[in-house]
């Protein structure tokens, strides 16, 4: 195969407050016509910025100090901005970690399409809207005409990732970028934006770079595998060669910090010999701590005229939406329940509703014998039960102040809830709960900002835990970490829970980490539960059609 992309001993440098920093280093690396090449790697290895500067889209701080990016025999690390401007969309697309972060949140996802058709004159005014549609046909959106008017908030996230797709194919370019395209997508989801790109690819012979920190979906759909680390190429092979038989320790290790059938929860970490019991053995569940009845929740469904209906003209409103319908459930003392489906299954909604942050429609929500659920939400944070049930969220970065130092954030639940403690008092049990943690005392002082992805998951997890809650509710906890970091966490996670006989409730959509970190799994669908029991008997032989889907549809690399 003839090569589309060549790029050879590429160095980018980013100017700092600390003198200069190179981001990447002489990386080497050719693309074929029709290939999909796999860029992985953990956060700040490179594989972002490189992509970047092919498509030369660096920030003002950065630069391509050496090397040269050839495309289609044009040296595009030479080439001006005017030709840039005409090699992006047309011959190379790019598509963003965050489809919602890419798409102009006040602008109708038609129009948008209309836009990048008109500026690279593949459309007029009279075909623009036909041609948008047909983008929306082939990216497989239901009911195309009925989205073309939606705006981005009123998508899902799989919805406005396929929109993400469509204005990127519009161009019908030669090579396609995907910056970690699926990130925060469930796996149903995720499997059918993926088995999207590669039948879209493969009809228009396009070769395609796939950037992700998930090896499992490198295996699965690249042919070839470029492994980076601390900016460098450390190894590249053919996909089925690498995972079967990887030659560098850094290959090695993503390897092992991967969740996936057959292996315990300290198997994933680094120091741990092969065949080490998954964990200690686990106290026997005690009497049950939170027992939810019926649940409902429901929400006003939009359509029809309100006016028309209040004069009593427009018949009668629609139906409302039930989020959750029916939902019973119950965790003991020292238990972890996992709580799984898509997206849109009622997950969240229930976490947030036991939380208290939600009011329920219907139902009853005890917790040690105390009907929580009678409580307004918007006084509960008031009540003595607020320090009994605690949260650790999805992303945390947004769930941090950034105004906050690490220790601030973490005494925030202390300051709020106990008070009467003065500052040496309050420093002291901020230090404890990060020894506690694993997060080193010197990064107290630190601002969100100034912390990695993992250092900040450790302080929202020691805030989570300082008021030693019985139930924590864990929101995707790991879900924007790197695998080895992903290790750690969980290890953590399941040792604090032994510690301090706490309760989890652990909401996710990545069934391997259900399986290691949870006692018993509950699977979730339109709002209502399919399948419950234990973790092994759900995930190891499954009873519903939807589970066994959705087990069929997570990626792995070969054992």
């Amino acid at each position: 195969m003839s090569t589309l992309l060549d790029v050879k001993d590429l160095t980018v440098e980013f100017a700092t407050r600390r003198g200069t920093v190179e981001a990447v280093r002489q990386v080497s690396l050719k693309i074929a016509k029709g290939e999909t090449v796999g860029i992985v790697g953990e956060s700040g290895s490179g594989k972002s910025v490189t992509s970047y500067a092919v498509m030369r889209i660096l920030d003002r701080a950065g630069r391509i100090a050496a090397g040269t990016v050839t495309y289609g025999g044009v040296d595009l690390s030479a080439a001006g901005e005017r030709q840039m401007r005409e090699i992006r969309g047309r011959e190379i697309s790019m598509i963003f970690q965050n489809p919602r972060l890419a798409l102009n949140p006040i602008r109708k996802v038609g129009v948008q399409l209309e836009d990048v058709l008109r500026t690279h004159a593949l459309a007029g005014t009279d075909d623009a809207r036909d041609k948008a549609l047909d983008l929306l046909r082939q990216v497989r959106i239901a009911r195309p005409e009925e989205r073309y008017h939606a705006y981005p908030f009123e998508l899902s996230g799989g919805m406005c990732q396929r929109i993400v797709f469509a204005l990127a194919l519009a161009c019908r370019p030669q090579l396609l970028i995907a910056d970690e395209p699926t990130t925060g997508l469930d796996v149903t989801t995720q499997k059918a934006v993926m088995d999207l790109v590669v039948d879209l690819t493969r009809e228009r012979g396009m070769s395609t770079v796939l950037i992700t920190h998930d090896l499992g979906l490198a295996a699965t759909y690249c042919d070839r595998v470029v492994v980076m680390q601390k900016g460098e190429v450390v190894e590249e092979a053919a996909s089925a060669a690498i995972f079967k038989a990887p030659a560098h320790p850094y290959t090695r290790k993503l390897m092992r910090a991967t969740p996936r059938p057959g292996i315990g929860l300290r198997d994933l970490l680094p120091e741990a010999p092969a065949g080490t019991p998954t964990r200690p053995p686990a106290p026997a569940a005690g009497d049950v701590l939170l027992k939810v009845e019926g649940l409902v929740k429901t929400y006003p469904r939009q359509g029809g005229n309100p006016l028309a209906r209040l004069l009593g003209r427009g018949g009668a409103a629609p139906e409302p939406f039930r989020a959750v319908d029916g939902l019973s459930l119950e965790i003991r003392r020292g238990e972890s329940l996992g709580l799984v489906g898509e997206s849109g299954c009622g997950k969240s909604t229930t976490s947030m509703m036991i939380m208290r942050l939600l009011d329920p429609t219907a139902g009853k929500i005890t917790l040690g014998g105390d009907d929580i659920g009678a409580i307004p939400a918007k006084a509960f944070a008031r009540t003595a039960h607020r320090r009994r049930v605690q949260m650790v969220f999805q992303d945390p970065t947004d769930s941090l102040n950034p105004r906050f130092t690490a220790e601030r954030a973490i005494a925030d639940p202390i300051l709020r809830l106990e008070g009467g403690l003065d500052r040496d008092a309050v420093r002291a049990r901020c230090e404890s709960l990060a020894t506690q943690v694993g997060l080193p005392l010197d990064l107290l002082d630190r601002f969100p900002h100034q912390l990695s992805g993992g250092q900040k998951a450790r302080v929202g997890i020691a805030r989570a835990i300082a008021l030693r809650p019985d139930l924590v509710i864990l929101d995707e906890p790991t879900a924007a970490l790197d695998v080895s970091v992903q290790a750690v966490v969980l290890n953590l996670l399941d040792d604090l829970k032994a510690e301090l006989g706490m309760s989890y409730l652990f909401v996710s959509h990545d069934l391997h980490v259900v399986r290691l970190l949870c006692d018993r799994v509950m699977v979730m669908r339109a709002g209502q539960v399919v399948e419950e029991g234990t973790a092994a008997a759900v995930l190891e032989d499954p009873q519903a059609a939807y589970t066994r889907e959705l087990i069929a549809a997570i990626p792995h690399p070969p054992v």
